[in-house]
């Protein structure tokens, strides 16, 4: 496959993906995928636990993070173990991280942050490389190059937010300022492209009473700018410039982050400059001071090499463990219940 053709693949599969999320996730239909009985209550009903769509829509984002991290490691010669064992650290320390941050920034148990646990990951992800070029069996095809590395999973992360950004959609987290509260050119400007959200059970709705109000479609607008970032990333680092691409793809996503905090209605702590914000703006001054440590020496890339390495049991296995694990980690709601009767249809018998 060649390059452009890939990079139009990843726009035009990214454009649907968020044409069809905007359209469909606000509606209260959108947010519980299934119901789980687990006790019979004494009426006879059950009880049950509910299986979300943000778990479904996260999972989808994380493997498309994966599989772009494994097909642009790939390229430049990464082997699958080093890029598993960097994968598994990553992934092992921002997951929890999502959880933990936000109960520290936040004082809620059971919420997560994507911003909290990119920022760790961004933080950790030079020292495991590093890392990972200790350990023998990985680092026995070649040490794992790290502005690569880091331009790969800074492009992966833009691609599996923007896309994410659709499981905040279904469940109605991280959601604008309604439109009559914004400047009247603004409001104007955003008008055919704001969301109303349905339902009683989504955050929007309980947390700030906002549903059936027309509000600044920040997921959507966050979904196009990360992954617009992440296509010409993508570009820049399949002719070798890794820096630029990395430096791009964590630039605009988390100065991004931190602008976008001053159009979101939704509690992200006391202060007027949130701890998120301060997460965005060290981050991107600790990802410049990394590329100007980072060694000089850098590979070509292959693309075909990448995708080849993909398609073969063990990244397939390996792509399908996560999305099992995450849709296990935040499909699972712990913020609704459900009750759940069953009885026969007679006249079908």
């Amino acid at each position: 496959m060649s390059e452009t053709l890939f990079i139009a693949l990843l726009a035009a599969v990214s454009a649907l993906y968020l044409w069809w999320g905007m359209r469909t996730l606000p509606h209260e239909r959108w947010q519980i995928a299934a119901a789980v009985p687990l006790r019979r209550g004494e009426d006879g009903n059950w009880h049950g636990v509910n299986l979300t769509w943000y778990g479904i829509l996260t999972a989808n984002a994380y493997v498309a993070a994966v599989f772009l991290a494994l097909v642009l490691l790939g390229s430049v010669g990464v082997s699958l173990t080093a890029t598993a064992l960097l994968v598994a650290i990553l992934l092992g320390c921002c997951v929890p991280a999502s959880r933990l941050v936000a109960q520290i920034v936040e004082g809620k148990a059971n919420t997560f942050t994507v911003g909290g646990a990119v920022f760790v990951g961004i933080v950790i992800a030079p020292w495991a490389i590093r890392l990972v070029n200790c350990v023998p069996a990985a680092a026995s095809k070649g040490a794992v190059p790290v502005l690569p590395a880091l331009a790969a999973f800074a492009i992966a992360y833009a691609f599996g937010e923007g896309m994410g950004r659709l499981a905040c959609v279904s469940f109605g987290c991280c959601y604008g300022k309604p439109l009559s509260s914004c400047h009247p050119v603004v409001a104007r400007l955003a008008a055919p492209f704001g969301l109303v959200f349905t339902g009683k059970t989504k955050k929007i709705s309980y947390a700030s009473g906002l549903d059936g109000v027309k509000v600044l479609p920040v997921q959507g607008i966050t979904y196009l700018l990360y992954t617009l970032a992440g296509i010409v990333a993508t570009w820049l680092f399949l002719r070798g410039a890794f820096g630029a691409a990395f430096l791009l793809a964590l630039g605009v996503t988390q100065g991004w982050r931190v602008f976008s905090e001053f159009l979101r209605d939704d509690y992200r702590g006391d202060r007027r400059f949130s701890v998120y914000q301060w997460m965005g703006v060290i981050a991107v001054i600790y990802g410049g001071w990394v590329v100007s440590r980072a060694d000089g020496v850098v590979a070509g890339t292959d693309l075909a090499h990448g995708l080849a390495g993909v398609w073969s049991p063990a990244p397939l296995l390996i792509m399908q463990m996560i999305w099992i694990g995450i849709f296990l980690y935040t499909g699972v709601s712990r913020v609704t219940a459900a009750t759940v009767s069953f009885r026969v249809e007679r006249d079908k018998i």
